[in-house]
């Protein structure tokens, strides 16, 4: 073997210290050093990190098998932006204006009539009802990879409407985080929401690293069909399923069968979720994320229309429920912030 150089000398000198120091545990390396970067160092990122901890440590009152390390966060507001508008509302509106040549008398109809005239708020005035037939309208009449290929597109194209970016760059930096922390300490990660199930799907993997089958969310009726020889699953203008509110815990023991111990949200819709799971023996950890930055994002909860934070607010305290202030918890919201 050559031997080094004078000049290669302090080189290996130095690799040498540092591998030492490496297995003495005086330095480690970077990445271990980056436990939730974007969180600042207050109470909130402190409970997180103690809670993981306490439930990987074997031997400690807090440990929980991996099997059993099951963590689920709602989607809208939770995980991406909800305000000014859901996301899958806003698909809904562009997709009125696609398909509106083919029904010339959405032009007299509401909700429709709203949505063409750039009202889309206008449009909300139809009620319940209005926005079920908007929902069926846009989501329904194919099949379900044709769906999907459609919020497949969208997304590659549509901008949200207060920051010109585009959807899939509008999710929080700081969850996506916390989501790889969770599964870096063995959780396996479910999104449990109120939106379309084969909305979501098509997008979490690549967003959250969370790959459809562990997508719980609102359905409608698909039938098998065969379509030319070729069997399809057809979407029908029908709801099967809505998971929020009362329909998350059912959602999670019909499509999960475990419960978890680990939950996210960020309404009073999630309230149910958190209620159940914190109420089962052992360990069990509920956060929410509480929207208080007007300036990264926007800020709201008691008297908000989407993604209302009232009840659940009140009783976060007394249920040793964390609330994650968005303003005080994150040092960024969005990845691309400077």
């Amino acid at each position: 073997m050559r031997k080094p150089t004078f000049a290669q000398e302090p080189i290996f000198a130095a690799v040498a210290v540092a591998v030492v120091l490496l297995l003495s545990g005086l330095i480690r390396p970077a990445s271990a050093q980056e436990v939730l970067p974007s969180w600042n160092d207050t109470a909130a990122k402190t409970r997180i990190v103690e809670f993981v901890k306490a439930t990987v440590t074997e031997g400690g009152d807090g440990y929980v098998a991996p099997y059993d390390r099951i963590a689920v966060f709602d989607n809208d507001g939770t995980l991406w932006s909800e305000q000014p508008i859901y996301f899958q509302f806003g698909f809904m509106l562009d997709r009125v204006k696609t398909l509106a040549p083919q029904h010339p008398e959405w032009k007299t109809e509401e909700p429709y009539k709203s949505i063409l005239a750039g009202d889309p708020m206008g449009a909300l005035k139809s009620g319940e009802k209005g926005m079920v037939d908007l929902a069926m309208k846009t989501h329904a009449g194919m099949t379900t990879d044709q769906f999907s290929k459609i919020v497949t597109d969208w997304f590659a194209t549509a901008k949200h409407p207060k920051t010109g970016k585009p959807y899939d760059e509008m999710t929080f930096l700081p969850m996506r985080e916390l989501l790889d922390y969770l599964r870096d300490n063995g959780f396996k990660t479910y999104i449990v929401s109120g939106g379309g199930v084969e909305f979501m799907r098509p997008m979490t993997e690549k967003m959250y690293g969370i790959p459809p089958e562990q997508v719980v969310g609102s359905t409608i009726t698909t039938e098998y069909a065969i379509v030319g020889d070729v069997p399809v699953l057809r979407r029908l203008p029908k709801i099967d399923f809505v998971d929020d509110g009362k329909g998350k815990p059912s959602g999670i023991n019909t499509f999960i069968g475990r419960k978890p111990i680990f939950v996210a949200g960020n309404s009073d819709g999630d309230y149910e979720m958190l209620r159940w799971v914190t109420a089962a023996k052992g360990p069990g950890f509920a956060m929410i994320v509480h929207h208080t930055d007007g300036a990264r994002e926007v800020a709201y909860d008691r008297d908000s229309a989407i993604g209302k934070l009232d009840k659940a607010l009140d009783e976060a305290k007394r249920r040793n429920w964390l609330v994650v202030d968005m303003k005080a918890d994150w040092k960024k919201v969005f990845a691309f912030e400077n």
